[in-house]
């Protein structure tokens, strides 16, 4: 029987305090595992700031992607646009894509007219609530990423999540594009809030 060892590190708390820390733990894994790419959520584009300082001069990739347009308010993004364009100008792709895990489903669960969970729904809320809410963010964003063309699905990727602002959980995935959600897969868990 094989196996590999690695280092795996759990925040006491989730949130935004873990961000550096998180950034450091992606760039380490990514380089212990010869990974080229981290896939990141950022918002307001303060998680992306983070990450991007903490992959300068390493050879890495960041991918930062954010929520939708009109994800808080109708017809706005959030992220800042200033970043943005020099984020950017840097190497840095910025995906901005439909939430794969709810999206469409959303408007319908929200809805009193239709109301109810969807199928999706529960997708997203097991992963939430049986590993972490940074979990369901980084897979998402991946799949976000995928379907964009902004990475691979051939190529591991570091991906990284949050719960509610900055980074918090870091991990190592498989992409794959949204239509074949199952074909991704969480390979390694490298950082997460033990308590959620």
């Amino acid at each position: 029987m094989t196996f590999t060892e690695k280092k795996t590190y759990y925040f006491d708390r989730p949130g935004a305090e873990n961000t550096a820390d998180a950034a450091r733990f992606a760039v380490e894994r990514a380089h212990e595992a010869g990974l080229k790419t981290i896939v990141v959520a950022s918002s307001s584009g303060k998680t992306a700031q983070v990450f991007f300082e903490a992959i300068k001069g390493s050879g890495l990739t960041l991918v930062v992607v954010t929520h939708v347009i009109g994800f808080v308010k109708p017809g706005e993004w959030e992220f800042d646009k200033a970043l943005a364009a020099r984020l950017s100008a840097e190497g840095v792709s910025i995906v901005t894509g439909t939430h794969a895990l709810s999206g469409l489903e959303r408007a319908l669960s929200r809805s009193p007219k239709v109301g109810g969970g969807s199928r999706t729904d529960a997708i997203a809320e097991a992963l939430r609530r049986i590993v972490a809410v940074g979990l369901k963010v980084a897979v998402e964003c991946v799949l976000i990423a995928a379907d964009q063309g902004a990475i691979r699905i051939d190529k591991e990727v570091i991906a990284v999540g949050g719960t509610a602002s900055g980074a918090d959980t870091v991990c190592v995935v498989q992409p794959a594009h949204t239509a074949n959600f199952f074909d991704l897969q969480v390979r390694e868990i490298v950082a997460m809030p033990r308590v959620r």
